[in-house]
């Protein structure tokens, strides 16, 4: 297919069931016959999050939900779980709860670049995975030279706040579409899909988004 199905995912870095939806999504995408071009769009889940949040992420689940620490520990060990079958490897006891917008600014930098794909999954990894801080701006832009991105463009774009207009769209378009929770993948402009679904729910919407484009090729 000449001309990719476009997909724009809303995800956050620290959401565990983006990272699952992401490889969930990448497995349909490895079945599917056509070419995709995904570009991915800011959600802050918690943006009045403190950049250094005292305590763990099971402290933040249960101040955050209202639940016992009990109960945050099972979702937790719950989502490990999930996450472990699409081959990824959460460590919770290392993870820096924090705010995440610079990393959606840091996002938007590196789609300029044409990297945004590659820092996203190192932003991902780095959190649930590493126990790397992804709120501060030194710890971020060390992440940005590890896909190939200018660290020093990279820490002028993060002190000048360069590309928060483009977070604040992409926040504002979530709100139009009525996004209150993610990952949300909008397939072709036509298709959304909540959730970390399946492989076979998202492989079933890029075959029918690309058997309608043909239908008004052909017509």
């Amino acid at each position: 297919m000449s001309n990719p199905i476009g997909v724009q995912i809303w995800s956050d870095v620290q959401c565990p069931w983006c990272y699952i939806g992401k490889r969930k999504f990448e497995a349909a995408v490895e079945q599917f016959e056509g070419d995709v071009q995904v570009t991915y769009r800011s959600f802050e889940l918690a943006p009045d999050t403190p950049v250094d949040f005292e305590g763990s992420p099971v402290d933040y689940l249960s101040q955050r939900k209202g639940i016992s620490p009990d109960q945050a520990q099972q979702m937790v060990d719950r989502v490990s779980g999930i996450a472990e079958s699409v081959g990824l490897e959460y460590h919770y006891d290392r993870i820096h709860q924090t705010n995440t917008v610079l990393a959606h600014e840091l996002l938007h930098f590196a789609k300029a670049y044409g990297l945004q794909i590659e820092l996203k999954e190192r932003l991902l990894r780095a959190y649930f995975t590493d126990g790397r801080h992804i709120g501060r701006a030194d710890d971020l832009v060390e992440l940005a030279a590890e896909v190939g991105l200018d660290q020093s463009a990279a820490a002028t774009a993060l002190a000048e706040h360069t590309y928060l207009p483009d977070v604040k769209v992409d926040m504002a378009q979530a709100v139009a579409y009525g996004i209150q929770g993610v990952p949300f993948f909008v397939i072709d402009e036509k298709y959304g899909i909540s959730g970390a679904q399946d492989s076979a729910t998202f492989l079933a919407a890029l075959r029918q988004a690309a058997a309608e484009r043909e239908t008004a090729d052909a017509s």
